[in-house]
This record gives structure tokens, C-alpha cells and sequence, in this order.
């Protein structure tokens, strides 16, 4: 939702991309003329690319009220000069685009949330975003719903029209939304944009003359970007259908994975994860069942150390790491032995240390770190080490053995 500057005529004239105008000041590469169609980059909306004379536009800006053309060299004309002005008709025509569909898309928060404010807009080359004053919660914003409602608007060729107005009336009227930032706040008059019977606002960028125009919209993301604000960035244009076509491919694809229709897709989906979902279950039940199967087997050969029963094994159970074992160890220090010690392998080799207190866990783990490396830590009665730098049955002849 941006602003207009003195002597320039794209938002009044926005289908304007060849114009001759006479060149008020040439300063460098900086050339002001007596009236542009050039739009000068503001309020979230990009400047115009283009040529002055076939030199290249490389930026548009208003400074002190006028628009000031930077061109790529400086130019071989002068102040006086008559020069030819030819605007990018497709990045043109795509802000147009772009920035009414967000004025569509604000219609549609008019529908949607009891509570809505303009809380800002910017368009990039790829999509636009305009972000919401609202309490509303972005996760209950049904991203959908709005990509249907902003394409039925385009569908029904609703007419967009502009017109100058008195800035206080403007303001007077609760239906207007306004940029806070705007030049309404320093002119007398503002220029307010308004979708029929859709949506009206004080706006100074370019736009299509009817909705039809917009051609496909989608909704690419609503999100938080900060307290009271619900941002919605959208595609218009071959950004859109590359974007909808992206998605319909990947949904094709799952559908063949799954060996079932698009349509079918999100109950065929929901079956597999309840299917994936009973079968971990499965998997851990049995993992347990291993797990207790093989600490009832260790505690039947045991190590007399110092008047003291060790029991020292290897856990060779995929899926099984130290933190899947600490509370048995916990649990079989002083019962099947007075220090049970584990050792196995969950991306590295790891040991896992529990005894009664007379052997401490945390001496016994720094012992075992220090002759194969990596670190760990602990207490008297339980302590674990991670990282290993030699094989589980090494950890376990050194414990049986040295340690």
C-alpha cells in the first residue's frame, strides 16, 4: 500500500510503459524529469526497471517530493533535453498484479477476523506478503479458505478503481485502511484504491483495473512474524502456478508411493502412520523384551573383583543407547551385582556404570574414558561415558580384566 510523489503519473496511469518527458536536472547519474511514469520504490512496492534513452533504470526514488531516476551510466543528455522513457512492461505488470492481489487479500481478513489492522506489505520478485494487526492465532488462519476467497474474487472480475480524495474525509471513514507511514498524513488529498463491493484503501502503487487481471493466486505461508501481527505471503502469475503445480507433483508422487489416488491420499496417509505407529510400538515391546532377556543372562557370569561381584556385558541390540538402560542399571546394582557395567554401541560406543557405592561409577567411567577416549560423567552410584574410540568387546575385557 504505497505512495504516490509529485510528478509521477505511474499510479494513475499504470499502463503506461512508453512516455516521452522533458529532463528537469541531470546530477551525475541522477536525472529528475518534468513527469515520469517511472514508479518510485515505497511502501513495500519495488521500483519500476526500465531505460531513460536506452540507458538502463537501475533504481527509482522520491527525494524531497520528486522522483529521482538513477541510471546505470551518466547519460550524453542534458537539462531541457526531450529523452524517452520505456518501462519493463513485465515486472510492471507483475506489481500490479502482485499489489492488488494483496488489497484482495485484505478484503478477505475483512471477512475473516473480527479484529483486523494494516500491519504492513512488501513485494519481492518471486511473491508478496502482507501482514495483519489481529489477535488471531496464525495457526488457526486457514490458509486455504483465504486462497479460495482471494481466487473467487479474481474469478468474478470485480473492478478496481482509484480516485483522488479529500485526506480527512478519507480518514473520516472506517472503512478506508490506511499506511500509517503514508502521505496522507502530510497532504491534503490521498489517493484511495477500491475493489467493488471487496475492499477500500488509501494507496498510492500501481494496480490492474479488474481483478480478472490478477490471474491465480496462492497462499504460500500464514505466520507470526511478531506480537498481534498474522503475515500471509502469496504468489501471483507463473510464481503461483509453479507453485501449485510443485505441490500437485509431490502429492502425485506420494499417492504412487502409497499405491493410491490423490484424492485418497490423506486417509491412506493417516493409515500408514497408525500402521507405522503400531509397529514401533511392536518393535519396542520386543527391543525390551531382548534387553531383559539379555541382562538376566549377564547377571549368570559374573566377576569377583576385591571381594566385589561385577557384572560386565555387551548390548548388542540395535537400537538400544545408555540412556534406554540407566534406570535397570540403576536398579541391578546391588541386586545381581555390586557394580553392573554395559557397554554397546548407539552411533558410538558407550558405557553405562551403576554400583552400590563402595565402587565409585564416576571414577570407574573417568577410568574407562581415559583409555579410550571420549567423556562422560556421573555420581558414586551411576555414571555413563559416550563416544569410545574402540569396539564394545574391547570396553569389556578391559572392564573384566584391568579396570
Amino acid at each position: 500500500m504505497a505512495s504516490e510523489s509529485t510528478g509521477n503519473r505511474a499510479p494513475d496511469e499504470p499502463y503506461v510503459t512508453e512516455f516521452e518527458a522533458t529532463v528537469r536536472s541531470v546530477d551525475g547519474t541522477n536525472v529528475r524529469l518534468e513527469e515520469t511514469y517511472f514508479y518510485a520504490e515505497g511502501g513495500g512496492q519495488p521500483a519500476d526497471r526500465g531505460t531513460l534513452n536506452g540507458i538502463d533504470v537501475v533504481d527509482v526514488q522520491t527525494r524531497d517530493g520528486e522522483t529521482v531516476h538513477t541510471l546505470a551510466t551518466a547519460p550524453d543528455f542534458e537539462t531541457g533535453d526531450d529523452v524517452t522513457g520505456s518501462i519493463d512492461d513485465e515486472f510492471r505488470t507483475y506489481c500490479m498484479r502482485a499489489h492488488t492481489a494483496s488489497h484482495v487479500l485484505y478484503g478477505a481478513g475483512r471477512e475473516l477476523f473480527d479484529d483486523h489492522g494494516y500491519g504492513g506489505f512488501d513485494i519481492d520478485a518471486e511473491k508478496g506478503r502482507i501482514d495483519f494487526e489481529t489477535d488471531r492465532d496464525p495457526d488457526e488462519v486457514n490458509a486455504l479458505t483465504l486462497q479460495r476467497m482471494v481466487n473467487e474474487v479474481v474469478w468474478e472480475s470485480r473492478d478496481v478503481s482509484w480516485r483522488e480524495m479529500d485526506a480527512a474525509q478519507a480518514r473520516d471513514r472506517d472503512e478506508i485502511v490506511f499506511n500509517e507511514t503514508g502521505a496522507a498524513e502530510t497532504t491534503d488529498t490521498v489517493r484511495v484504491v477500491e475493489i467493488d463491493d471487496w475492499d477500500i484503501a488509501a494507496c498510492g502503487g500501481t494496480h490492474v483495473e479488474n481483478t480478472v487481471e490478477i490471474g491465480p493466486v496462492k497462499v504460500l505461508e500464514v505466520s507470526n512474524p511478531g506480537s498481534g501481527l498474522v503475515r500471509v505471503e502469496y504468489a501471483v502469475g507463473p510464481t503461483a502456478v509453479r507453485a501449485q503445480l510443485d505441490e500437485t507433483r509431490a502429492a502425485t508422487r506420494a499417492a504412487r508411493t502409497l499405491e493410491t489416488s490423490v484424492e485418497e491420499l490423506p486417509e491412506r496417509a493417516t493409515a500408514v502412520v497408525e500402521e507405522n505407529a503400531t509397529l514401533e510400538a511392536e518393535v519396542d515391546a520386543l527391543r525390551d523384551r531382548l534387553l531383559e532377556e539379555r541382562l538376566e543372562s549377564l547377571g549368570d557370569d559374573t566377576v569377583s573383583k576385591d571381594g566385589k561381584e561385577w557384572v560386565v556385558g555387551e548390548l548388542d541390540i540395535d537400537g538400544i543407547g545408555p540412556n534406554d538402560v540407566s534406570d535397570r542399571v540403576r536398579e541391578l546394582a546391588g541386586d545381581i551385582g555390586d557394580v553392573v557395567a554395559l557397554t554397546g554401541v548407539n552411533g558410538s560406543a558407550f558405557v553405562v556404570v551403576g554400583t552400590t557405592g563402595e565402587t565409585d561409577a564416576s571414577e570407574l567411567v573417568d577410568d574407562v574414558t581415559a583409555t579410550f577416549g571420549g567423556g562422560g560423567g556421573g555420581g558414586p552410584t551411576f555414571a555413563q561415558g559416550g563416544g569410545l574410540d574402540d569396539e564394545p568387546a574391547a570396553v569389556v575385557d578391559y572392564l573384566r580384566t584391568e579396570a
